[in-house]
């Protein structure tokens, strides 16, 4: 794909960017040497590449999936502003 003057000018309106004429030119040759980059690494074969999500192998770390009593109520609102009973109370927003 090349990019010239009129692209320029529609991505420019597109992201809301005020651009001079006289910049369009080099921006549009700017554009053309990054898309010749994406070209070149559509070309790279990375059929055998497995997918990844970091450059670093890593596990995530897990929990026993555990079924607990409960019981922490007085502990989860104790830091509450204003609680009552255990629950968080709140101000009234809708009239």
């Amino acid at each position: 794909m090349s990019v010239d003057a009129d692209i320029v000018r529609k991505i420019g309106h597109l992201a809301r960017i005020k651009l001079k004429e006289e910049n369009l030119a080099g921006l549009a040759d700017e554009l053309n040497v990054i898309l010749g980059f994406v070209e070149q690494l559509d070309e790279v074969d990375v059929s055998d590449v497995e997918p990844m999500t970091s450059v670093i192998p890593a596990t995530l770390r897990t929990r026993k999936d555990e079924v607990t009593s409960g019981g922490y109520a007085d502990k989860i609102t104790s830091n509450a502003p204003l609680s009552e009973d255990n629950f968080f109370m709140v101000p009234k927003v809708v009239e």
